[in-house]
């Protein structure tokens, strides 16, 4: 007999809707973020990119018939300034003469409008944005102004908002992918921020030390950037070790190795220091500098518009999803974490997948590692301080069992843009640094606690469909 003989047709919608919510929860919750951010961030936008730069530059074709002349007005930022290369691009060619620049502020403005009244230079209007045609000398300049039109769309769903967000958590969900490998192994590590700046920190001082500074060959920088990275997966492999051969708890196995990273991070990072000064040098430097530019272009170039760290991202999720989903090694972790000893005795290789997914969340916050030291132009010894509490909330909310053999890669993806969203959200609402660790550890207790109730749940769902 089907089970659904005897349930109403709304019953049964209804226990459908839980089980598709279930399901999904994290995808759920991300979507209401989203939602909530995006209402409490409606208001108006003055678009200063590339194509409203060229519909000023049409703006002004169709409203200058005859040859004329027109000043062009941004501010100093990287944004206005293509903006203001649009228009000028926009206007090549046409009956229009540039007749001046202006990066700056008001001041500036007002000394421009005086030097071409003072040279006697026709002045017939002025193009610029939104923001700018508000400041008093355009406004009193007695020639029509152009800009762009206005509109009222949410500044959290702005394309140059959402890859910010991603962005600056990028590192944060490759330091996850690794994350989820151990978790789903029953395991944990504490050692991963630390692993990030020591990989960081090796990067930067061997780039400069060994591979010749600013003058570094990119052959240099690559090998400079493998050298921090395998750094940190040794040290992964070293978490392995203990846990594997000496029964060392995760936890306790971790921690010291987090304590052991950070401490190699300030003495590399110290002694480069001494070296570089002469050995007069007191205290922790910020940063091991990178002179060579080339170096920057992981943490800060672009590919086709896309941040590189979001590229990179993407790319390492697409692999380990089809690790985990399309090989044998897959199956192994899940069967590990589901029971060890049924694993070991259905000829589950557990020693060496125990070993392979530490040396893997190394290999993987060292990467994460590379990328700060990149975007920063350095190596920071203090670098990724507490990003094991952001990495292991991304984690568990992505839905990935404390427990171990239940988690998904793309779930993790997920869980990592919830805590994207919600750091975002914060750091708009103006909420301090240490006040947000308030709410990620709230955070994490509360996707424990349903780790925890959702047997409970799940036996209550299956009782009430007999």
């Amino acid at each position: 007999m089907p089970e659904d003989v005897g349930e109403s047709a709304a019953g049964r919608w209804r226990r459908r809707l839980l089980d598709l919510l279930g399901r999904n929860l994290s995808v759920v919750v991300l979507a209401l973020l989203c939602l909530i951010s995006s209402a409490a961030t409606w208001r108006e936008q003055n678009p200063i990119t590339s194509r409203s730069g060229g519909a000023v530059a049409r703006q002004v074709l169709e409203a200058c018939p005859a040859p004329c002349s027109v000043l062009v007005v941004a501010r100093d930022t990287e944004a206005d300034m293509v903006f203001a290369r649009a228009i000028e691009e926009g206007l090549e060619g046409s009956r229009v003469r540039i007749a001046g620049r202006v990066f700056g502020q008001p001041r500036e403005v007002r000394l421009e409008l005086e030097r071409l009244a003072g040279t006697g230079a026709s002045l017939d209007a002025i193009a610029t944005h939104r923001i700018a045609s508000e400041w008093g000398p355009v406004r009193t300049a007695g020639v029509p102004v152009f800009s762009p039109g206005s509109y009222h769309w949410p500044t959290f769903l702005t394309a140059r908002n959402l890859l910010n967000v991603v962005n600056q958590n990028a590192d944060i969900a490759i330091i996850a992918l690794g994350m989820t490998l151990v978790i789903l192994t029953a395991g944990i590590d504490l050692s991963v921020g630390s692993l990030l700046a020591l990989a960081g920190v090796i990067a930067a001082v061997t780039a400069q030390e060994w591979f010749g500074g600013a003058a570094a060959s990119p052959a240099g920088l690559l090998a400079a950037m493998l050298l921090g990275v395998v750094a940190a997966a040794l040290g992964g492999l070293l978490s392995g070790t203990m846990v594997t051969a000496f029964r060392v708890p995760p936890f306790v196995a971790t921690l010291g190795l987090m304590m052991l990273a950070r401490g190699l991070a300030l003495i590399l990072a110290v002694g480069h220091q001494r070296r570089l000064v002469g050995g007069g040098a007191e205290g922790t430097p910020e940063a091991v500098r990178v002179d060579a530019s080339v170096f920057a272009w992981l943490g800060n170039g672009a590919v086709l518009g896309v941040p590189n760290p979001i590229v990179l991202m993407l790319v390492l999720f697409v692999a380990a999803h089809l690790l985990m989903t399309r090989t044998m090694f897959g199956r192994y972790v899940y069967a590990v974490g589901g029971n060890v000893e049924a694993a070991r005795l259905s000829g589950v290789p557990v020693t060496a997948v125990l070993l392979a997914v530490y040396c893997l969340c190394g290999a993987f916050a060292g990467l994460a590692g590379i990328v700060d030291a990149s975007r920063f132009e350095g190596g920071r010894p203090n670098a990724g301080e507490l990003y094991e509490l952001q990495v292991i909330a991304a984690v568990v909310v992505g839905g990935a069992s404390l427990a171990g053999g239940r988690g998904r890669v793309a779930g993790t993806l997920i869980g990592a843009m919830i805590i994207a969203v919600i750091q975002n959200g914060l750091n708009i609402a103006g909420v301090a640094s240490y006040e947000q660790k308030v709410v990620f550890g709230a955070l994490i207790l509360a996707a424990v606690l349903l780790d925890r109730l959702q047997p409970k749940i799940a036996s209550r769902r299956a009782r009430m469909t007999r």
